[in-house]
């Protein structure tokens, strides 16, 4: 087995597609700074950035993604009892309208295929973002599904943090 297959089912080998073609993978962490950066740039903070990251990952079922999202949240200052509700947001009060924009948003680029939804939640989230925080929350979505689909097609493994 070589460094860029994944020791799974001893059947099945992936392909860790960030180490089978490294220049594709660090061109794709580039965009996720630019996009980061674009997102400080339009105001929005860290904590933001890392909800986002996780509810992306959680719509996705991406394991890898999320473990180091919520960790990155956590960091951040985000609560226990936000990340636990995440996928419930609609139903709390425990996010902010710029927050529950973004969310909206986010989701609407994740679960693109449908075009009637992602027009009526784009324009609602236009109510609470400027334009430019709409294209950095936009950009930070496109990346992170980029990212979740690398992990989950390679299959990137979660280690136990435990020890």
């Amino acid at each position: 087995m070589n460094d860029t297959t994944a020791p799974q089912d001893p059947g099945h080998r992936s392909i860790f597609l960030d180490k089978a073609h490294p220049a594709a993978w660090r061109a794709l962490n580039g965009l996720g700074l630019k996009a980061k950066e674009a997102a400080v740039e339009a105001g929005l903070d860290d904590t933001l950035i890392e909800l986002l990251n996780v509810r992306i990952s959680q719509i996705n079922g991406c394991a890898f993604c999320l473990d180091m999202h919520v960790g990155d949240a956590v960091k951040n200052g985000e609560s226990a009892q936000r990340l636990a509700v995440l996928p419930a947001w609609r139903d709390t009060t425990l996010f902010s309208e710029k927050e529950r924009a973004a969310l909206t948003l986010a989701e609407a680029i994740t679960t693109i295929s449908d075009a009637h939804a992602r027009d009526h939640e784009g324009a609602q989230a236009r109510r609470h973002l400027t334009a430019e925080e709409f294209s950095a929350v936009s950009w930070l979505a496109i990346t992170m599904n980029a990212f979740n689909r690398v992990s989950i097609v390679s299959q990137h493994p979660v280690r136990d943090a435990r020890g």
